[in-house]
């Protein structure tokens, strides 16, 4: 069954004869947007000494890596900012407290104590609510998802200086892994536990890359995908997954085959398509890897309200809609957007399109005779 969002109850017509609260004034832009940047700034900021301290004074930072960095930071800002503006609206706000209040509550966690790990191997790892649409698309974004996941987990620490890789023979194929500056496990380059070591943003590339086609793919020959698709929002993001992945094993092919022929021209041409794509994160159709994990409160949230058995009946055909304290969230939000009209959070769809189609014939249609 559909469940009722901000965005359907907000388009239905207001209920004839129902009181409605009158919230207080919503926050200003201004007011707004001087709190994202505060939050930009300060995020930005922390990333910065971080970076400074997790490399040991930047005696670990490696200088070639600089763009990258310097992309993060602002990939840093950007996710602070957007983030703040996001849960700074009435809906989003009332769902990021109602999330947060039940992962910190001790109350679900005595009646649902394996609920929360479920929901992030289920919701997050797995992604099974996309497997209810289609098992190809399931599978091409689980692809995405762990291959982004495996380069994120090696490029960010890298990057920040975090990891070193350093020879512990200075001829030899052994190598030591530290982390700010403490090892923690030595290796040989040449087994197989070296050459993961070496080639784990290969591994992710080749994840990545038959994912992202798929979807490209997907774009040039669905009719419904092509007719709401926008090029910048939809197709930039995977030309960008496809563009870094193919230059990133291009890298390796050139150390390996080439003996570094054309080296200096692909690293430049990774770079770049490296740099666009994190600025491009908070601005983009990947601002939703930040928003995911924030729904997990709400999916526990609802979770806990059906353990209640605290199920809304729909007011006119009394079918069940979703959990008493989710209706009620909602209510809440069209009062705090004054709408006027929270109680048509009590019906379930199908009814208040009966209802609202029933209004138009009796009010609008009768005029013209």
């Amino acid at each position: 069954m559909t469940e009722p969002s901000e965005a359907t109850a907000a388009a239905e017509p207001p209920a004839p004869g129902e009181p409605s609260a009158t919230p207080p004034a919503p926050t200003g832009p201004r007011s707004v947007t001087t709190r994202a940047t505060l939050a930009g700034v300060v995020v930005s900021a922390l990333l910065i000494l971080a970076i400074v301290l997790g490399s040991r004074m930047l005696r670990n930072f490696d200088s070639a890596l600089l763009p990258y960095a310097v992309a993060m930071v602002f990939l840093a800002f950007g996710v602070a900012y957007r983030y703040t503006v996001w849960i700074s609206a009435p809906g989003a706000r009332r769902l990021f407290e109602q999330g947060w209040r039940s992962l910190f509550s001790m109350e679900n966690f005595r009646r649902a104590p394996t609920a929360l790990p479920r929901m992030i191997a289920t919701y997050l790892g797995f992604q099974k609510f996309l497997g209810a649409r289609s098992h190809a698309r399931w599978a091409a974004h689980q692809l995405i998802f762990w291959g982004c996941v495996l380069a994120a987990l090696i490029t960010f620490p890298l990057t920040w200086g975090w990891f070193t890789f350093t020879s512990s023979t200075g001829s030899g194929p052994g190598y030591e892994m530290r982390i700010w500056g403490f090892k923690i496990l030595g290796f040989d380059s040449l087994n197989l536990l070296g050459w993961l070591m070496f080639h784990g943003l290969d591994i992710a590339a080749v994840l990545v890359i038959p994912g992202a086609s798929y979807f490209l793919w997907r774009r040039m020959k669905d009719r419904g995908a092509v007719t709401g698709q926008r090029f910048a929002y939809d197709l930039v993001p995977l030309i960008a997954l496809i563009v870094i992945s193919v230059t990133g094993l291009l890298l390796t092919f050139s150390s390996v085959f080439l003996h570094g022929g054309g080296y200096q021209f692909l690293a430049i041409l990774h770079m770049v398509s490296v740099v666009f794509t994190l600025i491009y994160i908070p601005f983009g159709k990947f601002f939703h890897i930040v928003q995911r994990p924030a729904a997990v409160g709400m999916q526990l949230f609802k979770y806990t309200g059906r353990k209640d058995d605290e199920v809304f009946a729909c007011r006119r055909c009394e079918e069940p809609i979703d959990t008493g304290p989710y209706v009620e969230n909602l209510r809440g939000t069209m009062r705090d957007l004054r709408l006027d009209f929270d109680a048509w959070a009590e019906y379930c769809p199908r009814c208040k399109r009966v209802l609202r189609g029933s209004a138009y014939l009796s009010h609008v249609k009768k005029g013209f005779n």
